[in-house]
């Protein structure tokens, strides 16, 4: 539906390529507009009829929508359309679902969905008021299917939570002991698809795997990089971000993202061949924000060139701000083209980074000339003193 964004079109597209890199085929697209969404149907019971006279026409099995649907919508959609109904939220964890194949990114994909299902539930539920008996299995007096359920999804979220914990206490020691090693520690990070894993291996050499579709990568793969001028380096290639990422994604993946959040320098790609970067560019440095990874430089890496024509006539170049110091660089890491500017461009940034005055510290009243304020009694006795005690300049 088209609640008036003016990424409309961009983000029907986008749905149109997860769903088939979820392994479904798109038969049909119906849109409409409205100023806000229907509290029962989303779409509204007009345009419900319409889809559901479209599905049974083209014999469809599954209605995916593309926004967020609350759990009574999604009910109310599948009895009315009979069909099974899936919002983006869960079109975007199917396909990790997919991809996942480390244990720490099964774990994580696992405590996504299960966190998801947690609020649906969406079986049908002929058995609501059966008992449901056994060693371990009785629930409390006259508790339904329901409730025994989802108290079985709480637990093992609960025991996910327990697994994801040790896996990122481990990711963890492995910084700690490349911190104590002086090693600079580089993220790759950008939306799905800008071409972070094959700039991840034109860079390393690592044989990452690396194709054009979205969520290629979901595991984080690091290896050591030497750059002249600066000696090695660790070089992660993250799982790439999306519009309208889901929440329980972004709080499930903190093992993974931990190795943007704790990097020294970010890598930021960017599809430069793509009309809506610069809505992209927004959706990353949003997701950058919410895990307290948006104060990390960054160089902005303008990948694909050799896609644009106007960008390709140019060739590769490094833009420097009014310092000097790089903060985008254009190449293909396709063709290999601007490899060695990116390479300079690291290299500068972190001797800049090596060299730059540290950061003034916090304002503290008690050092003020002037003496302490009349408030500053205040502040002691949060502190636990007695203002009394103060001495007075």
């Amino acid at each position: 539906m088209d609640f008036g964004k003016h990424d409309f079109q961009e983000s029907l597209s986008e749905l149109a390529l997860l769903t088939t890199t979820a392994g479904s085929m798109p038969v049909h697209t119906l849109t409409g507009k409205r100023s806000r969404p229907d509290p029962a149907l989303f779409i509204g019971s007009g345009k419900a009829e319409e889809l559901r006279e479209a599905a049974d026409a083209l014999d469809a099995d599954i209605v995916v929508f593309n926004h967020a649907l609350s759990p009574a919508q999604q009910r109310n959609l599948e009895r009315f359309l009979q069909r099974h109904v899936i919002d983006r939220t869960g079109l975007i964890l199917d396909i990790f679902g997919q991809r996942a194949q480390s244990h720490v990114g099964k774990v994580q994909v696992e405590l996504a969905q299960v966190q998801y299902q947690a609020s649906r539930l969406v079986r049908a539920w002929s058995h609501l008021e059966r008992q449901k008996g056994g060693i371990g299995m009785r629930g409390g007096p006259g508790e339904r299917q329901l409730e025994l359920d989802r108290r079985m999804l709480d637990t093992r979220a609960k025991r996910l939570k327990t697994d994801l914990a040790r896996l990122q206490r481990q990711h963890s020691t492995q910084r700690r002991a490349r911190a104590r090693n002086e090693t600079l520690s580089i993220s790759l990070v950008g939306y799905t698809n800008a071409g972070k894993s094959t700039l991840f291996n034109a860079l390393t050499k690592a044989g990452a795997y690396a194709a054009n579709q979205l969520f290629a990568t979901l595991d984080t793969t690091s290896r050591r990089m030497f750059l002249d001028g600066l000696g090695n380096v660790v070089l992660s290639d993250t799982v790439g971000f999306i519009r309208d990422l889901p929440t329980q994604l972004v709080e499930a993946f903190r093992a993974t993202l931990d190795e943007t959040v704790h990097a020294d320098l970010l890598l930021h790609v960017v599809d430069a061949s793509s009309t809506v970067r610069h809505e992209q560019i927004e959706q990353v440095n949003r997701v950058l924000a919410e895990i307290d990874a948006s104060g990390i430089p960054q160089i902005v890496v303008m990948n694909k060139i050799d896609a644009a024509p106007e960008l390709q006539e140019q060739g590769a170049r490094i833009e420097r701000d009014e310092n000097g110091v790089p903060t985008r660089v254009f190449l293909s890491a396709r063709e290999g083209v601007g490899l060695d500017a990116l390479r300079q461009s690291i290299v500068e940034v972190a001797q800049w980074l090596a060299n730059r005055p540290p950061e003034p510290a916090a304002f503290d009243p008690r050092l003020s000339e002037q003496g302490p304020r009349a408030d500053d009694d205040e502040f002691d006795r949060e502190e636990g003193r007695d203002p009394g005690d103060r001495v007075r300049s």
